[in-house]
């Protein structure tokens, strides 16, 4: 029997199910899942405008929480409307070209994502450890080469994953993705040919992004505390570590619910598909909705700025 016989070959559309074991209750999880969509929209709308608008917040810090909040924006547009149509409007069906350009725009976000973060971890590096010297790194050109440099990355990286799907693969076991959204091995696991250079070059790129952040993030934040542990003033000391401890849980939480998503999909064959499905739609959902409470509530210019647009 030819492979055309008993595969799909070149599919128009794909049909996404949703979190699988769940399909009775999966309203009610949209209702939570919308919540933290509007929050993380409007929170994130705020903080640009408060920093386009306020010329004393034109700074690499600020600046860096501005890129942060549009690629937030970005993130949580690309997956929740359609995981919403699915839920509430039962509307699973998905372009195949339209399903790769969300998992692209997905895999590009995440990991401009987490290039910004890395940005904002080397920015208070410099601001805690070289105080009279920040000014004179972090000039305005240096933002701007390490947005574009930041962008650029995730582009190359994410592109050939759409590439290898796209021209690699025709014929396919089943259209049906047991998935909330069009993530990578989703759909490469729909496949019915051989899928390996996918697997090989997915691993290469999650370690390529997270590792090599993750490494200097943390190395950035262990002399950040070496240095905040030096401070004569108790008071500058407990204010710097309180700010480095809510940052740190966010990189945690961020590459946590990211690893375990990762791994799950190619090595967690005994984890139920919805406890997996759950926690890869928080990997996205979660940091949209935190990344405006801890970068900006917890920031006293853009929470007086705030108070003032809100008496306003």
């Amino acid at each position: 029997m030819s492979i055309s016989n008993i595969t799909v070959f070149m599919p128009s559309v794909l049909t996404l199910i949703g979190i699988p074991g769940l399909e009775s209750v999966q309203c009610w999880i949209g209702i939570p899942f919308c919540a933290m969509y509007l929050f993380a929209l409007i929170g994130n709308s705020v903080l640009l405008i408060i920093i386009i608008s306020e010329r004393s917040l034109h700074q690499p810090m600020y600046i860096f929480l501005g890129m942060l909040g549009v690629t937030d924006i970005v993130l949580g547009t690309s997956i929740v409307p359609k995981m919403l149509g699915i839920f509430w409007f039962h509307v699973p069906d998905i372009y195949f070209d339209s399903c790769l350009l969300q998992m692209g725009l997905i895999h590009m976000f995440e990991c401009i994502e987490s290039g910004i973060l890395l940005a904002m971890a080397m920015d208070r590096y410099v601001a805690i450890c070289y105080p009279l010297r920040h000014g004179a790194i972090f000039t305005h050109q240096l933002v701007t080469q390490i947005g574009a440099v930041v962008t650029l990355r995730a582009a190359i990286l994410a592109t050939p994953s759409l590439v290898l799907i796209k021209c690699r693969f025709q014929f396919y076991h089943t259209t049906i993705i047991s998935h909330s959204y069009c993530e990578h091995m989703a759909i490469v696991k729909l496949a019915a040919e051989n899928v390996r250079v996918n697997k090989i070059y997915g691993l290469f790129v999650a370690f390529a992004v997270a590792g090599f952040d993750l490494t200097f993030i943390t190395l950035s934040y262990i002399q950040i505390f070496i240095t905040v542990f030096r401070l004569p003033q108790k008071e500058a000391r407990w204010k710097a570590f309180n700010t480095c401890i809510a940052h740190i849980c966010v990189f945690l939480q961020l590459y946590f619910l990211a690893f375990f998503s990762f791994f799950t999909h190619r090595f967690g064959a005994q984890i139920p598909p919805y406890i997996h499905i759950l926690f890869s739609s928080l990997y996205l959902l979660v940091p949209p909705f935190l990344n405006p409470l801890v970068y900006g509530a917890k920031t006293k210019q853009i929470r007086i700025h705030v108070v003032k647009m809100l008496c306003s």
